[in-house]
């Protein structure tokens, strides 16, 4: 993930949204289309409780991703 020495540039991509958490009965991978013609898949994650439960549990996540990737 370098380039020249340097670390490269990188993009996080993700989303969010908030829905009744007894209306989605499914969440499926997000298709992402590379420059170069390739696609890639975004796996998509469900989080549910209340407010502070939600984002106890993403910032717990972030951690959590960022830690499969220390040579970033």
């Amino acid at each position: 993930m370098r380039e020249n020495g340097r670390m490269a540039n990188l993009t996080l991509v993700y989303g969010m949204r908030l829905l009744p958490a007894d209306e989605v009965a499914e969440v499926s991978e997000a298709p992402i289309k590379l420059k170069n013609g390739n696609e890639a898949r975004v796996t998509m994650h469900v989080l549910e409780g209340s407010r502070e439960q939600i984002e106890a549990q993403l910032k717990l996540s972030l951690d959590a991703f960022f830690d499969l990737y220390p040579e970033i």
